[in-house]
């Protein structure tokens, strides 16, 4: 009886010290504790304050985030890469550009490599599938695809732009006060690309969207003059009557026009059973 009494006390001794340590061990759970002796009447704040710290995951935050981002990250590669084969496969489908890819395929010869005799012949099914991936290597290499479907670069997903932007900030700082000395301290007229920057931010583009509109579409805005605010103002509203106009002349814009009038969100109507 008294060595399993000795065992017992042995072993409360021992939960006390480790829930000593427990309690000791960091500057925090100390101050939490001394508070608590100096607050007893607290007991519900210190309740939730041990089982908080107790809960509380142990993972390092920094380490969290870097393994999100890099998750994001890897997800918009494959994501971009996704669309840029579904663009790429569109392309070879349609008959203007799988006509070209074709001519040019044959004028360097890669064709007649894929209809080759004796130990090296094919199947027909073979052959197609070579033939194709060698269409739309050419249309790869010969169309500049922009917009959200242009080829995938690594320096674009999230994870090198949060590593860049420092360097992204200060070359934009170093960009900004140039253009003020050039063109504000010292007058100088504007090149080609300010004029053409200027219009970009003018119609609210990201440089994706304005660098797909085609090459007679920027002449005509050099042209016109659009960097300057008056002549695009003027531009802006010939562009909104046009819209109004080609919208008034769809019959599809009509019909969903008569719609709203007639049975559109605007009216309640109630079926009698």
């Amino acid at each position: 009886g008294g060595e399993g009494s000795g065992s017992q006390a042995a072993h409360e001794k021992f939960l006390l010290i480790a829930a000593a340590y427990e309690t000791l061990k960091d500057e925090e759970t100390r101050k939490d504790y001394d508070y608590m002796l100096d607050h007893p009447e607290e007991y519900y704040r210190h309740y939730y304050h041990y089982y908080r710290r107790r809960l509380a995951p142990k993972v390092d935050v920094t380490i969290v985030i870097l393994v999100t981002v890099c998750a994001i990250s890897v997800f918009q590669f494959f994501s971009w890469w996704s669309s840029y084969n579904e663009a790429i496969n569109y392309l070879a489908s349609v008959p203007k550009y799988r006509i070209q890819a074709t001519e040019i395929a044959r004028q360097q010869g890669l064709l007649n490599k894929t209809k080759e005799k004796g130990k090296n012949r094919r199947s027909k099914e073979e052959i197609r599938e070579e033939e194709e991936e060698i269409i739309k290597d050419i249309i790869k290499n010969k169309i500049d695809i922009k917009g959200g479907y242009q080829k995938p670069k690594i320096y674009d997903i999230l994870l090198f732009q949060i590593l860049l932007a420092p360097f992204y900030w200060c070359k934009y700082i170093v960009w900004y006060f140039w253009w003020i000395y050039c063109f504000t301290i010292k007058g100088q007229e504007y090149g080609v690309e300010e004029k053409l920057y200027i219009i970009r931010r003018f119609m609210k583009m990201s440089q994706s969207q304005f660098d797909s509109l085609e090459d007679h579409q920027k002449e005509t805005f050099l042209e016109r003059q659009l960097w300057i605010r008056e002549n695009y103002e003027v531009y802006k509203r010939e562009q909104e009557e046009e819209l109004k106009k080609k919208m008034a002349m769809d019959p599809r814009w009509k019909r969903y026009r008569r719609w709203m009038k007639n049975e559109g969100p605007g009216r309640l109507t109630f079926i009698d059973d």
